[in-house]
């Protein structure tokens, strides 16, 4: 008997249930078990196209979204690409402000998916007229018919991993995990998936992953904004200039900071040792992950989940172009690439 093969009936319907992989080379001296969700097999390639389906349907249930309405959104790119995508489906049109830090990929990608991107600079402060934060705000006001998803302060962005991450890492794990490690940047990944586990086992050791330059770490330690901990840095979606409200700081246990370096040259080693083509984020977990280790986080028993939240592909004019690289001096030492590994026949 021919086993029928399953159809879908559009693009949104293969969000979620994404797979949870034992990571070996990478983790081979270490202690206890690794596995990476990896969230690049979401359709948009990235953790945010469940935060933007769950949303969306919820502004649609509510009746606050009609069909030609505008979805309007705030974005260092895969939360964009989500929702443009999911725009494309339902019917909407889709503006997005964009962090002049984001990848040029990134940014061409929003515009090949039919979104309005408007790009914003980097360095400065969230309050200033000119932050995404304040022009994605505008645009909402001036735009009739529009909805503002506002991802930093929205608690559906939390509910949506509470609904599916979470569980889904129950599941695959058999329920023995003990350690979930991940990027903060909204905190909804981080937050919504460690409130569904520690509702299943409090002892479960939530980690997040945080930047230096970033305010997340020393607010969660001490409940207060200091802004001498902002200064400029590279790695996209990870850390903040402020504190999102999607973020639940009681259901995280820790953060460590990693370094720019660090996390490019971790997610390149990812890509040689285990064939696993992730974003910069993702390669900032990871060193997480290396971080802890060698601080004696884990034991044999541990169960360890890392969440790689986006694709490589993301990121071809930065951690993965060698001319990037050594550009913020990150290739002083050339042994991340052969150069013998490519050749030009004339």
């Amino acid at each position: 008997m021919i086993e029928k093969k399953k159809v879908y009936k559009n693009i949104l319907q293969l969000i979620g249930d994404t797979p949870l992989v034992q990571l070996n080379s990478i983790t081979k001296n270490f202690k206890g078990d690794f596995f990476a969700k990896i969230e690049a097999f979401n359709p948009g390639h990235s953790s945010k196209d469940r935060i933007a389906l769950y949303i969306i349907e919820d502004a649609e249930r509510k009746g606050i979204l009609k069909p030609g309405d505008t979805i309007i959104e705030t974005t260092s790119g895969n939360t964009g690409f989500s929702i443009a995508m999911v725009s494309i489906i339902k019917g909407y049109n889709c503006i997005l402000a964009v962090s002049s830090k984001s990848s040029r990929d990134k940014i061409d990608m929003l515009k090949t998916m039919g979104a309005k991107v408007y790009v914003c600079p980097t360095h400065v402060a969230a309050e200033d007229p000119r932050s995404y934060y304040e022009v994605a705000k505008r645009i909402h006001k001036e735009t009739p018919g529009s909805v503002y998803i506002n991802q930093y302060f929205n608690q559906l962005n939390t509910e949506a991993h509470y609904n599916t991450t979470g569980p889904e890492i129950w599941e695959q794990t058999d329920g023995k995990i003990t350690h979930l490690i991940a990027c903060s940047g909204t905190g909804g990944t981080i937050s919504g998936t460690a409130r569904f586990l520690k509702e299943k086992n409090k002892a479960i050791r939530v980690i997040g992953i945080d930047a230096f330059g970033s305010v997340l770490k020393k607010y969660h330690e001490t409940r207060e904004l200091d802004k001498n901990e902002i200064y400029p840095y590279r790695i996209e979606g990870l850390g903040k200039n402020l504190i999102p409200t999607a973020t639940d700081f009681d259901v995280i246990d820790e953060f460590i900071k990693v370094t720019d370096e660090d996390s490019s040259h971790t997610a390149r080693e990812l890509a040689r040792t285990e064939g696993m083509f992730v974003g910069y984020t993702s390669g900032a977990a990871m060193q997480g992950i290396k971080q802890l280790q060698e601080l004696g986080e884990f034991d044999e028993n541990s169960k360890v989940v890392v969440i790689f939240p986006d694709h490589g592909s993301r990121y071809m004019s930065k951690i993965y172009s060698d001319e990037w690289m050594e550009a913020q001096g990150f290739l002083e030492v050339k042994d991340e690439v052969d150069a013998s590994a490519i050749e030009i026949i004339k």
